[in-house]
C-alpha cells in the first residue's frame, strides 16, 4: 500500500484515478507521496519515506527543490495544464486595460439611484471610452505553453502580435500560428509593441526583467500585462513609469502592498489558474505523474531531476538510482551489480545540471543487501528497488 497525503484541497477528478494500491493519509508522516498545490514547504520536515511531490500547478516557488533533490525526493509540476484558464484572463487583461470598463462599472454603482441614469449614462460613458485591440501590436515574452496559447488566441482576434523566447521548444514553435512573427531580440517587442505581457518563469535571469532600463525603451502609452510571477517587475520602476504616463495601465494577476496603490493598476487576485477545470487538468495531471513514478520509475516533467521514461516494468525487478552527475557512477553502479551476478536486461541514464537518474530493469529479483551496496556508492542520493 503506497501512502499519499495531501497538503491542499485537491480535486477528485484526479485523487479518484488512485487504485487500490494506494490510500490518502491525513498526515505526512509517512506519506511516499505529496500532492500540494499552493501551501509551502520551504520549512516543512520531509519524512524520511518521501519519494516524490507533485505540484498540481506549474510554479514550484512554494516547494524547498535543492533540499528535496538532496535527499532524493523528485518534485513534479503539471505544465501546460492550466495553460488555458490563463490564457483567457490574460485576454481579459487585454480588454480590461484597453477599455476602461472598470471605471465604467465603478461609476455606474455611483449612479445607480438616479432615475434618469439612462441619460447619465449616455452623457458619461465618454469618459471611460479607450481602443480597440485589433491591429494593435502585442509582445509576448515567453512562448511556452502559456504564451504559445496567448499569442495564437490574440492573432485570432486581429493583433499583429511578437513572440519573443530563445530556448523555445521544437513542439512549442510548432504550436504557434504562423501569424505569429517569432523575432530574436525582446528590444524589437519593448521598442515596437503597444501591449507587453510577459510569460516566463522566475529565475535570476529573468528577476526584475521589467525595470526601468527596458521600461524607458517601451513605447509612450504602453500596456504591460503579468500573469506570469509578481518579481518579473520593478514594483518601485513600474510605479514611476505610470506616474509619468510611460506606462498607461499595468494590469497584475499578483497585488502586493506596492503594486495595489499605483496609479492605473488593474489588480487581480491571483485568478490565472482558478478554474474549475484548471484544477481538474492540474490534478490529474500531477497524480499521473506520481503514481507512474511510484509504479515504474518513470520521471514525466519534473523540476529537479532529469525526465526518463522506460515504459511499464515487465522484467522481474526495476532499479532507479537517483545520484550526483558525476564522472564513472554507471560504471560503480554496473559494477555492483555484476559483481552479485545480476543481468542487466535494459537500461537508461539521464542527466540535468548537478543530478542524474539511472534506471535498470534486470531479469532477477534484488534483495536488499543488493539495494544496500547501491546506496553506499558515493554521491548516491536515493536507490528504490521496484518488483
Amino acid at each position: 500500500m503506497k501512502t499519499i497525503h495531501c497538503l491542499n484541497p485537491i480535486s477528485k477528478l484526479g485523487t479518484n484515478l488512485l487504485t487500490e494500491e494506494y490510500t490518502i493519509a491525513d498526515d505526512a508522516a509517512k506519506a511516499e507521496g505529496i500532492l500540494v498545490r499552493s501551501a509551502v514547504m520551504h520549512e516543512m520536515e520531509l519524512p524520511k519515506t518521501l519519494l516524490a511531490v507533485a505540484r498540481a500547478g506549474a510554479g514550484v516557488n512554494n516547494i524547498p527543490l535543492e533540499k528535496c533533490a538532496e535527499n532524493g525526493i523528485v518534485v513534479f509540476n503539471t505544465p501546460g495544464a492550466n495553460a488555458n484558464g490563463v490564457k483567457e484572463l490574460v485576454l481579459a487583461g487585454l480588454l480590461l486595460a484597453s477599455r476602461d470598463i472598470v471605471g465604467g462599472i465603478e461609476w455606474c454603482k455611483t449612479v445607480k439611484d438616479d432615475p434618469a441614469i439612462a441619460k447619465t449614462v449616455e452623457k458619461g460613458k465618454k469618459a471611460f471610452a479607450g481602443r480597440e485591440i485589433k491591429g494593435k501590436k502585442l509582445g509576448v515574452i515567453g512562448l511556452g505553453a502559456i504564451g504559445a496559447e496567448v499569442a495564437n488566441a490574440a492573432a485570432a482576434l486581429g493583433m499583429d502580435v511578437y513572440g519573443y523566447d530563445p530556448y523555445i521548444s521544437v513542439n512549442a514553435a510548432w504550436m504557434l500560428s504562423r501569424d505569429v512573427k517569432h523575432i530574436t531580440s525582446a528590444d524589437t517587442i519593448y521598442t515596437e509593441c503597444d501591449y507587453i505581457t510577459v510569460h516566463v518563469p522566475l529565475m535570476d535571469a529573468t528577476k526584475h526583467m521589467i525595470c526601468e532600463e527596458t521600461l524607458n525603451k517601451m513605447k509612450d502609452g504602453v500596456v504591460v500585462l503579468n500573469f506570469s510571477r509578481d518579481l518579473l517587475v520593478d514594483d518601485d520602476a513600474m510605479a514611476a513609469a505610470l506616474e509619468s504616463g510611460k506606462v498607461a495601465r499595468y494590469v497584475t494577476d499578483f497585488p502586493n502592498p506596492k503594486a495595489v496603490q499605483m496609479k492605473n493598476v488593474i489588480a487581480i487576485p491571483h485568478l490565472g489558474a482558478s478554474t474549475e477545470e484548471s484544477e481538474d487538468n492540474c490534478a490529474v495531471m500531477a497524480v499521473k505523474e506520481l503514481m507512474d513514478y511510484l509504479e515504474n520509475g518513470n520521471i514525466r516533467n519534473s523540476v529537479n531531476f532529469p525526465n526518463c521514461d522506460m515504459g511499464v516494468l515487465k522484467n522481474e525487478s526495476r532499479v532507479a538510482v537517483l545520484h550526483r552527475n558525476v564522472p564513472n557512477m554507471i560504471g560503480q553502479i554496473t559494477g555492483v551489480l555484476a559483481a552479485a551476478g545480476m543481468n542487466i536486461a535494459d537500461m537508461t541514464n539521464k542527466s540535468r545540471d548537478k543530478y542524474a537518474y539511472t534506471l535498470l530493469d534486470l531479469e532477477a529479483k534484488v534483495a536488499a543487501e543488493l539495494q544496500e551496496k547501491l546506496a553506499a556508492i558515493d554521491g548516491v542520493l536515493r536507490v528504490r528497488v521496484i518488483q
